[in-house]
């Protein structure tokens, strides 16, 4: 894994293991990545703490790691995780970060 590009860090989208709908991003740093490994649960950086932190830790909703697949460029990451505790992957309560659409984006 190439951590050099960010500063240390890679992006991790992460993916529901059976749906593939898009539950998140995070960054994870080379402890994050290795930690992730060793536990099967999806751990990253926090830019804004400048931690580590468990998805899940406090809220009980991990992620446990079904699949890990590198980009070409080997500088990020897609985690195909399966949802623990009640499902609820964002800190808002809802099921995926991706729930908004901005204002005025049409779809043809």
């Amino acid at each position: 894994m190439d951590f050099a590009k960010l500063d240390g860090l890679i992006p991790a989208v992460v993916q529901d293991h059976v749906s593939g709908e898009v539950l998140m991003v995070g960054f994870m740093s080379p402890e994050a990545w290795e930690i992730t490994r060793s536990t099967g649960y999806v751990t990253f950086f926090s830019r804004t703490r400048n931690k580590l932190w468990t998805k899940g830790e406090t809220s009980g909703n991990r992620l446990a790691v079904r699949d890990v697949l590198i980009d070409c460029d080997e500088d990020t990451l897609l985690v195909k995780a399966e949802r623990l505790g009640d499902g609820n992957v964002c800190h808002t309560g809802e099921r995926t970060c991706f729930y908004q659409r901005p204002e005025g984006v049409t779809i043809p």
